[in-house]
């Protein structure tokens, strides 16, 4: 392998601010923040929106969904309210 061309890599800790997960990976990333492990090491801290915690493909959990359209729902609100 040639060398000076590879990116540095480093265990950084993963951490899902929407849900409190946190997971322990290697990555190309660096951070400012640092954060003491369940092993006693301090790693660098990386803070996602979104992780296998909080998804809802992974978690099963459906978001609900308007079942009217928005124009049924704009007619609804403003029927009988219009001068033609």
């Amino acid at each position: 392998m040639k060398k000076q061309i590879h990116p540095k890599t480093q265990q950084v800790v993963f951490k899902d601010v929407s849900s409190d997960f946190a997971f322990l990976s290697t990555t190309t990333m660096t951070s400012n923040e640092t954060v003491q492990w369940t092993d006693g090491k301090t790693y660098p801290l990386v803070k996602v929106d979104i992780s296998s915690a909080s998804h809802p493909f992974y978690t099963q959990q459906t978001r609900s969904h308007d079942t009217e359209g928005r124009a049924e729902k704009f007619r609804n609100k403003y029927a009988g309210k219009w001068i033609h």
